[in-house]
């Protein structure tokens, strides 16, 4: 009962002076909306890059060519001419746990049809690229073995694609031109948006590699090797086997490769979003404390306003542990306030944020929760010591307070 009672006086007392309550709270409003503002967007872009990543495929693992170097003159990352048909063939033949190859040729081609044209990116893929990207066909159908095997002229294309060349979008069976060379459209494939670069993955056309080679390719080597393991279990194996497979046919030569998992990218592009989380919930949480100071010096203020008030209850027959207690309430109810303003601060700045700048939010319960408690926790820590010393005044002196 006393308790409740106790609540009540804080609460009216507060009341008197509501527009110094809100300010006092100002700090802890704005510390609890940027942790929320923080976390909510640092857990949507998170969220992205994970399904972005997971776009390209499963258990994906890619060769990539080594540096090229030429009179002391060294090239960049993959400018090396060294990875062939014959080391993705070797590959899928003697590596275990491998569940598709695919050899890559990869390159950037104007391409036109019905008095349109478009620069887009051309792919020269096997027929397993589809399920090692877990990519399906929209319309028509992929190309086919033979059509590998042949080298035909045949293609399927992303709905971008579609979308600049074939306005009326019908793409099946029509032909495009690639360097001027006719290819037939035999499929168009499932919108999958842009990836977490940037790039819109759907602006493509993919024809078997044979036909990249023959017909199209500068130079007989391939781009680089796509595999997909059988499970994430294996990842780790398979990267170390087709390293030490294609040692084995560079016969002691240095390693002109590079073998990447997607696992290393994910783990990269997840830490680079913890790494600015983490930096900006820091400046968030200096926020809370320079509302906590600001919390410890209102009070601090008000129990000097309030000394008469204060040696009155005392004289009364009040302890110094009901008063201790009133301020604290005081306190820790201001500092609530300020949490429950600040997420629905936060909240409301998440959304207008996402919505003005297109980028993803995703709100945290754990984290609200948390922001709830950690204001509880500033009001207790940052309203003790005021409450102490309001606590320990002499009832006489006090009285006696102009």
């Amino acid at each position: 009962m006393r308790f409740w009672n106790t609540i009540k006086i804080a609460l009216r007392a507060l009341r008197r002076s509501a527009l110094r309550s809100v300010l006092t709270a100002l700090g802890i409003i704005i510390g609890i909306a940027a942790v929320i503002a923080v976390v909510s967007i640092g857990n949507g872009a998170k969220s992205q890059v994970e399904a972005s990543i997971a776009s390209l495929g499963q258990n994906i693992v890619t060769v990539f060519p080594g540096n090229f170097t030429s009179g002391g003159v060294r090239g960049g990352w993959g400018t090396a001419s060294s990875l062939t048909v014959e080391d993705a063939i070797a590959i899928q033949r003697e590596v275990n746990g491998i569940a598709a190859v695919s050899p890559e040729m990869r390159d950037r081609s104007q391409v036109m049809a019905n008095g349109l044209n478009w620069n887009t990116q051309v792919l020269g893929e096997d027929v397993t690229y589809l399920g090692i990207r877990t990519w399906s066909i929209a319309e028509g159908e992929m190309f086919t073995e033979a059509d590998v095997h042949g080298a035909t002229k045949v293609c399927v294309i992303g709905t971008s694609v579609v979308k600049q060349l074939f306005p009326d979008g019908d793409a099946i069976g029509r032909d495009i031109k690639i360097r001027n060379i006719p290819v037939k459209v035999v499929g168009v494939l499932a919108s999958k948006g842009f990836n977490f670069f940037g790039q819109d993955q759907d602006d493509v056309v993919i024809i078997p590699y044979t036909t990249h080679l023959r017909r199209f390719s500068r130079r007989p080597n391939l781009n680089s090797i796509l595999i997909q393991a059988q499970s994430p279990d294996v990842i780790a194996q398979v990267q170390n086997d087709v390293t030490d497979l294609l040692q084995q046919r560079r016969q002691g030569r240095e390693p002109d490769f590079t073998v990447r998992s997607q696992q290393e990218l994910a783990e990269a592009a997840t830490a680079n979003a913890k790494t600015m989380t983490f930096l900006l919930t820091i400046i968030a949480v200096i926020s809370l404390i320079v509302g906590g100071i600001g919390i410890m010096n209102i009070m601090l203020v008000s129990v000097t306003e309030r000394t008469r008030e204060i040696g009155i209850r005392l004289a009364v027959g009040a302890h110094g542990r009901d008063v201790l207690l009133q301020f604290l309430i005081e306190a820790i109810i201001l500092s609530l306030m300020g949490g429950a303003l600040g997420v629905l601060l936060g909240i409301g700045a998440s959304e207008i944020i996402s919505n003005r700048n297109n980028w993803p939010v995703l709100l945290s319960t754990e984290w609200i929760l948390i922001a709830f408690g950690v204001s509880a926790v500033i009001g207790i820590t940052f309203g003790f010591f005021p409450a102490w010393k309001a606590a320990q005044l002499d009832p006489i002196d006090a009285l006696r307070y102009e």
